[in-house]
This record gives structure tokens, C-alpha cells and sequence, in this order.
């Protein structure tokens, strides 16, 4: 902390202590810290990267081109596709995912993909 005297006499204000500010300076050990992190960091960075883009996709699925009929719904092309025993709402979020459907509405004449093998 620093304190103000008081010359009463002039009136004068004035810091006790001089208050200038000094610059930081890095001895030799300091720099060669400050370099090894950054170092450190920027490995870390490149690694992480590197790490994130390793994987491998997925294998392509064999499709088949459909061509929607008039009154037809996915639901219905849906139960055409399920297998015995599976349940029909699984087939109809498969089918949308594979076409990028924002929603389960189709239009006659709208050609969708199938998964090939159903």
C-alpha cells in the first residue's frame, strides 16, 4: 500500500513512495519455461487435432432408388420393408435418416431410397 503526505504548508499532494510502474523481466530459466509450455501446448493442440480426424467412416449401404406413388405414406412403404417382428417406427426413422427428411410427409413422384436387401 502506498500512502499520500501532506505538506500543509504549500498544499501540496504527493506519493509517499515513487509509484512508477516497472517492467516484467524474465530471467533465463523463466524464458525457457514460458517457451517448453508453449511447446507442450501447441503438441497438445496438433495431437488433438490428429486424434479427432483418425476415425474411419462408416461402410457405404447398398440403396435402391423408389419412386413414391400417389397416397402412398412412408409408413406404408415402412411395413412393406420390416421384417417379421420389428417394429415398424424403427423402419420409418431409418428411412428418414438414410433421405434426409425433415419430416415424414412424402409427394407422388418423389423418388426416396430404400435400403437394398429388405
Amino acid at each position: 500500500m502506498s500512502a499520500i503526505t501532506v505538506d500543509v504548508a504549500g498544499s501540496t499532494f504527493r506519493p509517499a513512495r515513487d509509484a512508477r510502474r516497472t517492467q516484467l523481466r524474465l530471467t533465463a530459466r523463466g524464458r525457457a519455461v514460458v517457451w517448453v509450455l508453449a511447446g507442450l501446448l501447441g503438441l497438445a493442440g496438433l495431437l488433438g487435432a490428429q486424434a479427432a480426424s483418425a476415425g474411419t467412416p462408416p461402410p457405404a449401404q447398398p440403396v435402391e432408388t423408389y419412386v413414391v406413388a400417389p397416397g402412398e405414406t412412408l409408413w406404408g412403404i415402412a411395413v412393406g420393408l420390416a421384417e417379421p417382428g420389428e417394429d415398424v417406427r424403427d423402419v420409418v426413422a431409418e428411412l428418414v435418416e438414410l433421405n434426409g427428411l425433415p419430416g415424414v410427409a412424402l409427394r407422388a413422384g418423389q423418388q426416396i431410397l430404400l435400403p437394398a436387401g429388405r
